[in-house]
């Protein structure tokens, strides 16, 4: 089978592409520059909001994997859309132009983040009225399309994976490294809520099946499916638990959650009346995402899609201790 991976360069694309291509798939995937991921799949180089482009990277595909998207806390909504919502829209018309009979999409379990507690929720659980970046905003938008595009002619999915993490992220980790060096990661008040991660493992496996789902079972097209460990962890235990694989000491210093707020909604403002090209790391979504608990129910891709969490996150911090230890040797 031919399927065409977009944002195959990412890291959540190359993981896959590798376990595609190991699997026996004919990969193409999409790229915004050359890469070395050429040397095992069909790298197709160009932006995914051009039809054109995207007419010729589905032509001969069965299954689209869409992984490719803006991501970050920050930004222009037009950037944000444009990635997000309006090149979606044209994969979709690329997909139906060119019998494309399968379409996964890269969701994120934050389209139903609104602020408040999310402790075990299942896919039932609706949209916020307010969103709370532009992010999540396009993702949601995004998802609704694709799954109001289900039909006889495409079968779509859309999974809802929560903080993936593993050895080669290029996001979470990268990012509590980078607050711990600058000392601008602390605590917000007494707050260590549980919430929820995805080992890459985890998520790449999930893709597959839903690959397979759609095309063995008709109970499958047409829905959102949250994807996670099963295995909620308090989430300055988790920060710190990576801080210590890279040598650093665990977070202690804390600040009041009002006060945390205030100076980030101050720095909001000023960028984006003074610096709007600019882009910050700590937003008032963060700050809440660090004080409310987020973990859902995994139930319902278990029963569906017969998905097992095989990492557990003991077995993902030994993973992430080994490739350390690998980069310095």
């Amino acid at each position: 089978m031919k399927v065409l991976v977009t944002g195959g360069t990412g890291f959540v694309g190359r993981e896959l592409v590798k376990m595609l291509v190991s699997e026996g798939y004919d990969v193409r995937c999409t790229s915004r520059q050359p890469d070395d991921l050429s040397a095992i799949a069909e790298l197709m180089i160009g932006d995914i909001r051009d039809l054109a482009f995207l007419n010729h990277c589905c032509k001969g595909c069965e299954a689209v994997f869409h992984l490719a998207s803006k991501v970050g806390v920050w930004g222009k909504y037009s950037d944000f859309y444009s990635t997000n919502v309006d090149a979606t829209k044209l994969l979709i018309d690329a997909c139906n132009g060119n019998n494309v009979s399968y379409f996964i999409y890269a969701s994120s379990a934050s389209v139903v983040f609104g602020g408040e507690d999310i402790e075990n929720g299942n896919e039932s659980i609706l949209y916020p009225a307010h969103q709370l970046s532009n992010y999540t905003i396009t993702k949601a938008l995004a998802e609704k399309y694709i799954i109001q595009s289900n039909g006889n002619n495409i079968k779509t999915i859309s999974l809802r994976p929560h903080l993936i993490w593993g050895p080669t992220d290029r996001h979470i980790i990268p990012g509590i490294l980078k607050n711990a060096q600058t000392g601008k990661l602390v605590r917000i008040s007494y707050y260590n809520k549980l919430v929820d991660t995805t080992y890459i493992d985890n998520f790449i496996d999930a893709l597959k099946l839903s690959l397979l789902g759609l095309m063995n079972n008709p109970m499958v097209a047409g829905n959102c499916y949250f994807i996670t460990n099963g295995e909620p962890i308090k989430i300055w235990d988790f920060i710190n638990r990576i801080l210590d694989v890279y040598g650093y000491a665990s977070i202690t210093k804390s600040v009041p959650r009002s006060l945390a707020l205030g100076v980030v909604g101050l720095q909001e403002m000023f960028y984006k009346y003074f610096l709007p090209n600019q882009n910050i790391q700590t937003t008032r979504m963060v700050i809440k995402e660090l004080c409310q608990a987020h973990w859902f129910d995994i139930s319902k891709a278990v029963k569906v899609l017969g998905y097992k969490p095989k990492i557990s996150i003991d077995d993902g911090f030994e993973r992430l201790k080994k490739f350390k230890t690998q980069l310095i040797s």
